[in-house]
C-alpha cells in the first residue's frame, strides 16, 4: 500500500514538473518572438492603406504566437519560426477578414471597378481603368489598395515573386503599380498549396526543406509545386502583355 502511494506521489511530482517545464517553454517562445510577430505585420502593413488598425493587427499576431508555442513539440526538428509563421500570418489574416475598416461607399467602388475591369480586354493600366470608371487615378488607385483587405490570404506578400519572372527597372511608377496588381491577381488564381508555399520561400526566405516541414512536404514536391507556379505566373503575366 505504502509502496503504491509512493509511486503515484512520484507519478505526480514528474507530471508537475513537465507541465511545469512545457509551460516555460512556452513563454520563452513568446517572448522570445514577439519582435517576429512585428516583422511579420511590417510586410503586410506596407501594402494596406492607412488608417488599419496595426495594434489590434499585433495582438491577433501574438495569439497567433502562443498559439504556436503551446502547440510546437521539440522533437518534431523544425525551428520555431519555421512552424510558426503561418500561425502567426494566419491569425492577422483572420482579423483583417473579421474587422475590414472599409466604408460601404468603398466596397461599392471596389465592386463596380472590379466590374470594370473585367469588360477591358488585354493589358489594362490605371488610365485605361480611370477612363473606362470615369474616375480620378488617385481614387482609382486607392480602391486598387483598399481591395486588398477583401481578399487578405490572396495578395499577402505576393507582389515581391514579380522578380523573379522578370523585372524592368525602367517601368514608371504606374507601371509597376500594375504590373503588382497583375501579379497579385495572378497568385490569387493559384491552389492554395502553391500559394503557401510562394510565400514561404520567397517572402520568408525558408529553405526548400524548411517549406516542405511546414507544408507536410518532401523537400523534391516543394521544388516542383515552385517550378509549376513559377510557370503558371509567367504565362499569366504573358497573357496580360506582361
Amino acid at each position: 500500500m505504502m509502496a503504491t502511494t509512493t509511486r503515484k506521489r512520484k507519478a505526480t511530482r514528474s507530471k508537475s514538473r513537465n507541465v511545469q517545464s512545457a509551460n516555460k517553454l512556452r513563454d520563452d517562445l513568446v517572448l522570445s518572438h514577439l519582435g517576429y510577430v512585428k516583422h511579420i505585420l511590417s510586410k503586410l502593413l506596407h501594402q494596406l492603406p492607412a488608417g488599419v488598425d496595426a495594434e489590434n493587427l499585433e495582438s491577433a499576431g501574438v495569439l497567433g504566437l502562443i498559439e504556436a508555442a503551446s502547440q510546437f513539440e521539440v522533437s518534431r526538428n523544425v525551428e520555431f519560426r519555421t512552424f510558426s509563421y503561418q500561425r502567426i500570418r494566419g491569425a492577422i489574416l483572420d482579423e483583417l477578414r473579421r474587422n475590414c475598416p472599409l466604408s460601404q461607399q468603398m466596397l461599392q467602388k471596389i465592386a463596380y471597378l472590379r466590374q470594370i475591369r473585367t469588360g477591358l480586354q488585354g493589358t489594362v493600366t490605371l488610365e485605361d481603368l480611370a477612363l473606362a470608371a470615369e474616375m480620378p487615378v488617385a481614387e482609382v488607385s486607392k480602391c486598387i489598395q483598399s481591395s486588398r483587405l477583401t481578399q487578405p490570404e490572396a495578395w499577402c506578400d505576393s507582389v515581391r515573386v514579380r522578380g523573379h519572372i522578370g523585372d524592368n527597372e525602367e517601368v514608371s511608377l504606374v507601371e509597376q503599380e500594375e504590373m503588382q496588381s497583375v501579379m497579385a491577381d495572378g497568385i490569387e488564381s493559384l491552389p492554395p498549396q502553391m500559394r503557401n508555399a510562394i510565400a514561404l520561400h520567397y517572402n520568408e526566405g525558408l529553405k526548400l526543406k524548411e517549406v516542405g516541414q511546414v507544408l507536410g512536404l518532401s523537400e523534391s514536391r516543394v521544388s516542383r509545386i515552385l517550378d509549376a507556379a513559377r510557370v503558371r505566373l509567367r504565362d499569366y503575366a504573358k497573357q496580360r502583355g506582361y
